[in-house]
């Protein structure tokens, strides 16, 4: 085959949105790695300026993975289940060569990284291919995308709104089309809302599932680490390579994980599914309700339970993640104050003069609420419940109306998220579209270590013509 074949076809597989696709062509020879890579770094020069979801392409190593994925093809060695895929990352994963900035000023004093993150050595060893590091929220305190230092990621389906935070660098490769695959971190729901406003799917894996070996940490306790794809088998491919224990975090566990991809023929064949009310059905209108009740009857949910104290879970996970994020930069606010965004330093501020008694009655009472929760977990598979309030708030919007009340869009934007995370749920983001309108998403929340449950319910919805990632206007 030609080379302008070759460009042509990797286009054509970019273009249909799989990274297995693009895989299954590379090992069969159809395509070339290097060919995928060079189409792909022409598109990330094209839209990411209108994006600005990268902080850095790294396309001398792109094309350096690509030549040795064709490399051991030639030779007849095997080619790894994501061969030839390009895949971003969050620029808080370490990358060997470059800073790891976390979205922040200070950190680009740092010197270079000199190993990748855990999670970029695993897609790697399947095959994948890096192609640069994204923008995000500064050191992660962000549900918004909107960076003080970089610029504001924006998002695919209209370049006016956010793309969501903290990942929103992630939200917008992938929603734009940039690359099939990338990589962001969840703290109180920073897959989940990027997922959300730019109508990909997004894993947030159960807490201490996937290793976050050298990436940069925001709140320890509640830090997971986790995939965007713009279709649920690419999903469940790159959750599969970066499955098993690593020693290097603590908090990774040594739980036996099979690949959940095989369990997406089965959809929500036998998956006891219900629908969250109470807190999670409080705003009751709009997009966000719409998308839930297309969701349950796709999935046959007809029952309603609800959470106890979700809102107290939900002040609790607040009052966490400023102590534990006021402590890990504490030295920096000391040090170098006037180089964080205002935004963010205000908060870690105010988590450093929290009384240590509200944070251990937040811990006590997370054990106490954890408890409860999985008590209903016994009951059900899965449980529907809408991602975000609202679709993507324009950038620099600082209000949203829900239920005719007004509410700011920083601390509010992650009302459906927090108290999930709070406890460590795994957690799929399958986008609802309505035509014509900004995407929005469902979480599909499962028992701990079960995201083939949640994955399977995804499957199901996207085999319904439910959820799917819209085209962008990019």
């Amino acid at each position: 085959m030609s080379a302008v074949a070759l460009d042509e076809a990797a286009s054509q597989l970019l273009a249909k949105d799989s990274a297995l696709a693009i895989a299954a062509a590379v090992r069969d020879g159809r395509v070339s790695a290097r060919a995928v890579i060079e189409a792909t770094l022409a598109r990330i020069a094209a839209v990411n300026p209108v994006l600005n979801a990268f902080t850095a392409v790294t396309a001398e190593r792109a094309r350096a993975e690509a030549d040795a994925v064709d490399r051991a093809r030639a030779e007849g060695r095997a080619s790894g289940a994501l061969a030839g895929v390009p895949f971003a990352v969050k620029n808080l994963f370490d990358l060997e060569g470059l800073p790891t900035l976390a979205g922040s000023k200070i950190n680009r004093d740092h010197p270079p990284a000199t190993r990748d993150a855990a999670l970029v050595e695993k897609l790697t060893a399947a095959g994948a291919v890096c192609v640069g590091a994204l923008n995000m929220g500064e050191y992660a305190y962000d549900f918004t995308g909107e960076n003080l230092h970089d610029g504001p990621s924006r998002n695919p389906h209209d370049t006016a709104h956010m793309a969501g935070g903290s990942s929103g660098g992630s939200g917008s490769a992938v929603g734009g089309r940039m690359v099939p695959l990338a990589l962001g971190s969840d703290t109180n729901g920073s897959i989940r809302v990027p997922s959300s406003f730019c109508g990909t799917f997004g894993l947030k894996p159960t807490y201490g599932r996937l290793s976050r070996a050298r990436s940069f940490p925001f709140v320890t306790s509640l830090d997971h680490l986790g995939p965007f794809a713009r279709n649920v088998a690419d999903l469940a491919a790159a959750y599969d390579a970066m499955l098993g224990h690593d020693p290097d975090d603590p908090a990774c566990a040594q739980v036996t994980a099979a690949p959940s991809s095989p369990a997406l023929a089965h959809g929500a064949e036998g998956l006891r599914i219900a629908v969250l009310g109470g807190w999670f059905a409080r705003q009751g209108t709009g997009q966000a309700y719409e998308a839930v009740a297309r969701a349950a009857s796709a999935l046959g949910a007809t029952t309603t339970v609800e959470l106890p104290e979700v809102e107290r879970a939900r002040a609790s996970a607040y009052l966490i993640t400023m102590a534990e994020g006021a402590a890990l930069h504490l030295g920096r606010l000391r040090e170098r104050g006037p180089d964080f965004d205002p935004a963010v330093r205000e908060r870690l501020l105010a988590g450093a003069v929290l009384p240590a008694s509200w944070v251990i009655e937040a811990q006590k009472f997370r054990r106490w609420y954890r408890d409860r929760v999985l008590e209903i977990m016994g009951d059900w598979d899965v449980l529907i419940a809408p991602a975000t309030p609202v679709p993507a708030p324009r950038i620099g919007q600082q209000s949203f109306v829900l239920d005719g009340k007004e509410m700011l869009v920083r601390p509010n934007i992650g009302i459906y998220t927090q108290p999930i995370s709070f406890i460590g749920l795994p957690v799929v983001a399958a986008p609802i579209p309505t035509p014509g309108e900004l995407p929005i998403a469902v979480q599909l929340i499962a028992a701990p270590w079960r995201e083939d449950a949640a994955l399977r319910a995804a499957a199901a919805l996207e085999a319904a013509g439910v959820a799917y990632a819209p085209t962008p206007v990019v």
